[in-house]
């Protein structure tokens, strides 16, 4: 049986080369995008490396809730899927907000793969022994860990923002992997550790994504980025590559792998009960809306 597989924002940086890894291995490749000329081009390098079936591209903006539904349509429809990669992701300088009026971190890193992942359940469960892999960050160690509402109260700060995002996406998926136990889908979370990508090069420049407390270390802080998005995206994309097809996983769920391949104690926060309930609850409350029934 053809073995298919997804990838979000799949068309440059590490969901790129995540898409490479899994056509390498065999898997026919849909990737998701938003800009159809680089997914082209995506296709290309992707078909060159295939050794399963011909990879395709969909065009979606995935900070639009209601393109994240239409996207799974259209999936559905392709058949049963054995990978999920949620790897979309988004840092934002300054405070903004999607079409559908959230805040637009918490959408794009959150809500967009919480509601693609549950509108698609049923065709991983066809598709099973099915992976899901959820892209997850370091920056969840200094995210503010309250969900009472979408947006914290203080200021924005657009990398602790961005951690607090992954942090209720890793929340969830820890929760997933409890939830959907032995259904036949396995679920990880993936941290790539960092790399040059157009998100960190984009963002990570200037101070005002820190809390006013960072700032005043602004020059040790930017060092430490530069450190930590230095390396390529071929390698940032082993963690993910690896949770979505390694077979000493076969059998196994609820890990996080980290950026060496291995599995690694996911932080203490994302597993308190008060914190899952408070995630789910803002999950629910802003996506469940867009789920046919």
């Amino acid at each position: 049986m053809e073995r298919q597989a997804v990838v979000t924002a799949g068309t440059g940086g590490i969901g790129l080369e995540t898409a490479l890894g899994l056509a390498e291995r065999g898997y026919t490749v849909t990737v998701v995008g938003r800009d159809t000329a680089r997914g082209t081009r995506a296709l290309e390098r992707i078909a060159a490396v295939a050794t399963g079936g011909r990879p395709r591209f969909i065009e979606a903006d995935l900070s639009s809730l209601g393109e994240v539904r239409d996207l799974a349509d259209r999936l559905a429809a392709a058949g049963p899927l054995t990978v999920l990669v949620n790897n979309v992701g988004a840092m934002f300088a300054e405070r903004q907000r999607t079409v559908d009026g959230i805040e637009a971190s918490f959408a794009v890193n959150h809500l967009s793969p919480y509601l693609l992942t549950e509108l698609l359940l049923d065709r991983l469960r066809a598709g099973g022994p099915s992976r899901i892999v959820n892209v997850s960050s370091g920056a969840v160690k200094v995210a503010k860990r309250t969900f009472d509402a979408v947006e914290p109260p203080g200021g924005y700060y657009g990398f602790h923002w961005y951690g607090r995002a992954k942090l209720a996406n890793l929340a969830y998926t820890l929760d997933l992997a409890a939830r959907v136990r032995g259904s036949g889908v396995s679920v990880f979370a993936a941290d790539p550790g960092g790399a040059a990508t157009s998100m960190t090069n984009g963002t990570m420049t200037s101070p005002t994504i820190v809390s006013p407390g960072l700032r005043l270390l602004w020059p040790l802080v930017r060092k430490r980025f530069e450190r930590s998005t230095a390396g390529p995206a071929s390698e940032a994309a082993r963690s993910s590559v690896f949770a979505a097809t390694d077979p000493s996983l076969d059998g196994r769920t609820g890990l996080l792998i980290g950026p060496e391949s291995r599995a690694v104690p996911a932080l203490p926060a994302s597993t308190d009960p008060r914190t899952v309930a408070a995630v789910l609850r803002l999950s629910r409350e802003h996506a469940d809306r867009w789920v046919r029934v």
